[in-house]
């Protein structure tokens, strides 16, 4: 008799789009195991918050915080992994290379998802080594320690995002400038 291989799926990020189809996947089926692997340090944060942290109407940084890896293992049996990074994937042997705190591992799968999210496009230009990116809490963390009082800021991107953050940024007494490539926002 063979014994039958359990089916696993490995969701690469652990954000808005990853966690969403990791928590709908287990409620349409219990058995499957489910692998989140995310690069960051956190997982299922509000990511559309992070402007009102920095403009002051979010006072609680925990407050982003929706879920913790402990607490999604304990409600919907999801193994989620932070700091694990996916440096390589074999499509032949189905498998996922992982960079993580505790070394280099390779991972197995019968379906993988690719859920990474956006990357921010940091424009070559004089002084960029000095920009910082909105988009996890690593980066809020960073920009909150960045600001002093009353800094003149350009935010360069005038998409949700970008305007959220200018408002917010102006709520909070900075000089804002809103720089916008397209003939639109």
């Amino acid at each position: 008799m063979i014994t039958p291989v359990p089916r696993r799926v490995v969701i690469v990020g652990g954000v808005a789009a990853g966690m969403s189809t990791a928590t709908r996947l287990r409620r349409r089926d219990e058995d499957v195991e489910i692998v989140v692997l995310e690069r960051g340090g956190y997982v299922s944060f509000a990511n559309c918050g992070l402007a009102y942290y920095l403009g002051g109407v979010i006072d609680d940084r925990d407050d982003l915080l929706l879920q913790t890896p402990e607490g999604l293992a304990s409600r919907f049996r999801l193994d989620v992994r932070v700091h694990s990074e996916v440096v390589a994937i074999d499509t032949e042997r189905r498998t996922v290379t992982v960079s993580g705190a505790n070394g280099d591992y390779e991972l197995s799968y019968s379906e993988l998802v690719l859920a990474t999210g956006a990357a921010p496009i940091v424009p070559d230009v004089p002084g960029a080594e000095r920009i910082l990116a909105l988009r996890s809490i690593e980066d809020v963390d960073q920009l909150a320690s960045a600001l002093t009082p009353g800094a003149s800021v350009a935010v360069v991107g005038a998409g949700y995002i970008g305007i959220e953050l200018a408002e917010n940024l102006t709520r909070r007494g900075h000089h804002v400038t809103l720089l916008q490539r397209g003939s639109q926002v």
